[in-house]
């Protein structure tokens, strides 16, 4: 990977968990984060799903060939992780660069962006997922569209208004996952009002408290899946954006739309892959 990739690894909860899988994802975590405190909630799938995504960065070092003990997980005071490598006592080749990663789940997709560079700038990267379904089931899409508009603006309410509901939903969570993106990639809390950032879609412009968002990557992309629900196969769609800061004089939307534009720089896995691994990665 070099300094100016991004890359991101999403994880498919294609299927129900079972309680040995859940016993060993906790252990894991445990195991390769002893700083962290991790509640034990089998019964709580959102529980699974923050473990499943917390071995994403301890996947992704051990598919570089960096066991466990020769990385360390740095965290800001606002909360970004960047992972610094361990220099062997023998060696004398110069220390990699460091490693930036954001992570987040909605749902039955986990994600994680990755870059690389120095560890001023591989913090500002940022993913947002969302899922295209309305909430809670039986609403329609007028109704949980104005349920959510106080998160956007009056151009951005326009832009979206007047379409057929599949496209209203499609450009609602496409900005939803805009926003998250960037707030997430800056350190803000979740508290934060997503009023404040406008993303004018048709002419590719973004601002935040009326100020351009000189210098930000915006890479948008689609994700489905197969996901299995007892004896249901049920196909989910995703809204998902990698925001990143290059530092250029522009802001820059990049629209990917085939698995053929994604494969370079995104890869899916699924429980069985990561769980195939598992006893591999605390070594």
């Amino acid at each position: 990977m070099s300094y100016e990739t991004v890359l991101v690894w999403m994880l498919s909860l294609n299927r129900e968990y079972a309680k040995i899988e859940y016993d060993t994802a906790y252990q894991l975590c445990k195991l390769c984060f002893p700083g962290d405190k991790y509640k034990y909630d089998f019964n709580n799938p959102d529980s699974f799903r923050m473990l499943m995504t917390q071995l994403l960065p301890v996947l992704m070092m051990r598919h570089r060939r960096v066991p466990r003990a020769k990385w360390q997980d740095h965290v800001t005071p606002a909360g970004k992780h960047w992972i610094e490598h361990i220099p062997s006592e023998s060696s004398n080749r110069a220390r990699p660069p460091s490693i930036g990663y954001q992570l987040t789940f909605h749902n039955s997709l986990c994600g994680m962006a990755v870059t690389q560079g120095t560890p001023a700038q591989v913090v500002n990267i940022g993913l947002g997922i969302k899922q295209l379904k309305v909430e809670p089931r039986g609403t329609t899409v007028p109704v949980y569209f104005e349920s959510l508009s106080h998160k956007l603006t009056p151009l951005e309410i326009a832009n979206v208004s007047n379409n057929p509901d599949e496209l209203i939903l499609k450009r609602l969570c496409m900005l939803l996952a805009l926003k998250e993106s960037y707030i997430k990639a800056i350190g803000q809390p979740i508290g934060f009002d997503f009023s404040r950032l406008e993303f004018d879609m048709p002419n590719h412009r973004a601002t935040g408290d009326g100020n351009p968002l000189i210098g930000w990557e915006f890479r948008v992309f689609g994700a489905k899946l197969g996901v299995a629900r007892g004896t249901i196969l049920k196909q989910e769609e995703y809204e998902c954006v990698c925001a990143y800061y290059r530092g250029t004089a522009e802001t820059t939307f990049v629209f990917h739309q085939t698995p053929q534009e994604l494969e370079n720089w995104v890869q899916f896995i699924n429980i069985d892959q990561l769980m195939a691994v598992a006893s591999k990665l605390a070594a």
